[in-house]
């Protein structure tokens, strides 16, 4: 069931990025630890995906890529949360 891994993939994608975009929002935009919080996960996320078998198929992209930004925008507002 290759969709199943899929979403696994997506699910563990938008969790690891939440830290990163709590961070993110914390940091002036476009400097270079700005830069740093949006990258430092593409290599996990890249590894996990070939980890599961996904390849690089067009079709997982945008799931893959809704998952990563939707963990760093969650991230984003749980940080403007608490302040």
């Amino acid at each position: 069931m290759p969709w199943l891994r899929l979403l696994a993939v997506a699910a563990v994608t938008l969790v690891v990025n939440l830290p990163f975009g709590f961070w993110r929002a914390g940091l002036r935009r476009f400097s270079p630890a700005w830069f740093l919080a949006v990258h430092a996960p593409v290599p996990l996320i890249v590894g996990l995906r070939l980890a599961a078998g996904l390849g690089w198929g067009l079709s997982t992209f945008p799931i893959l890529v809704g998952a990563f930004f939707g963990g760093q925008l969650l991230g984003g507002r749980i940080r403007a949360s608490r302040k």
